[in-house]
């Protein structure tokens, strides 16, 4: 019997683009003979539109892009409408980027609607996005990381020169200013100097209420991916260089301007404690189905964690996907795996007794 899944997309957020180009992409990875496929639209003022089952791969983006009637653009319509006689869809599949999509909101509304679904939890997704809260929790599982502060909109209204001086005086100079509950790298800046530090700060609040700044490192950025459930297993590393002074959206999204080198050439034994702080990173927040574990490798040897991404780019040429391909799960078999992993997590939950 085939499994009905529901492919959630778009979204409120500045990552609607590269939700849609994920959505795209899975698409046409997807056997049809073993997925009905549910297609729930996200518009980027919120209206939720589920469009007609697909019978393949689109060709366009603007095939996803459905414009909500007057009686649509609601909930619960948008997952239950047009299926309730074959009892609904068996698990959604969030393809959503950044805030209200990859920060548990959407994950606590699932859970609610007692619907399977892939990738991480409520918890997990929340603390993932969170920056400061991602850091606090690996700090307090021994996990090395970069130094690192972090400030709410109206501490720094109150007395910004403050700001600034503690920012110079715990970290100095280079440091990256980034809000604090947003992914691929918007609104990040690289500061030098007070001028660059003030027009960070008004630039890393135009995204989120909390920024985080980190002191500057030099280093290789090293990437693996992390799959599974309770026994995650870590795929091959890989390598980001950038061309760019930093990996920031433009380079990810825009311009190509940076090289994915798969496998890292990085020495068996660096390679077996980055496998360790990811498993470790990735059990620490609880995590479930997916993530994309960042690391630092400095020019000593020392390894750092960066952050996880818990719901990470996954067009076939996005990092995750590509690191998975060279560890040997091909990009649909890779979607099926973390379907069959929601089901398994699923039915973990419906085994637990919530009532005495």
């Amino acid at each position: 019997m085939k499994i009905k899944l529901g492919l959630l997309y778009g979204g409120k957020s500045a990552e609607h683009k590269v939700s849609l180009q994920t959505a795209m992409a899975v698409i046409k990875a997807l056997d049809v003979k073993k997925f009905d496929i549910f297609p729930i639209y996200i518009t980027e003022e919120g209206k939720w539109v589920k469009g007609p089952q697909l019978q393949g791969p689109i060709s366009s983006v603007k095939e996803l892009e459905f414009s909500p009637e007057a009686e649509e653009g609601k909930l619960a319509p948008a997952i239950f409408a047009g299926n309730e006689n074959e009892g609904g869809l068996d698990v959604i599949f969030p393809l959503l980027h950044g805030p209200n999509g990859e920060d548990g909101t959407v994950q606590g509304l699932l859970e609610l609607l007692n619907l399977p679904y892939v990738g991480n939890g409520v918890l997990a997704s929340a603390a993932g996005m969170d920056k400061v809260m991602m850091k606090n929790i690996f700090a307090e599982a021994g996990l090395a990381q970069v130094d690192y502060t972090s400030f709410i909109r109206s501490e720094w209204e109150a007395d910004k020169a403050g700001a600034y001086e503690k920012v110079e005086q715990k970290l100095g100079y280079p440091c990256f200013v980034k809000p604090a509950n947003l992914g691929s790298s918007v609104g990040i800046s690289k500061c030098r100097n007070r001028g660059e530090l003030e027009q960070a700060f008004v630039e890393a609040f135009l995204f989120d209420r909390k920024v985080i700044v980190e002191v500057g490192v030099t280093a290789r950025e090293i990437e693996v991916g992390v799959l599974g459930n309770d026994r995650p297993e870590v795929s091959v590393a890989g390598e980001i260089v950038p061309k760019t002074d930093f990996y920031d959206y433009k380079a990810k999204y825009e311009d190509g301007d940076t090289a994915l080198i798969i496998p890292a050439d990085i020495d068996g034994e660096t390679y077996e404690r980055i496998k360790d702080m990811a498993i470790r990173a990735f059990k620490s927040l609880d995590c479930s189905g997916l993530v994309r574990a960042d690391f630092f490798l400095t020019e000593n040897g020392t390894v750092l964690i960066n952050e996880i991404n818990t719901m990470p780019g996954f067009t076939p040429f996005s990092m995750f996907p590509l690191l998975w391909k060279h560890t040997g799960i091909e990009y649909p078999e890779l979607i099926e795996t973390l379907v069959n992993l929601a089901l398994e997590r699923h039915a973990e939950k419906q085994s637990i007794k919530y009532t005495f």
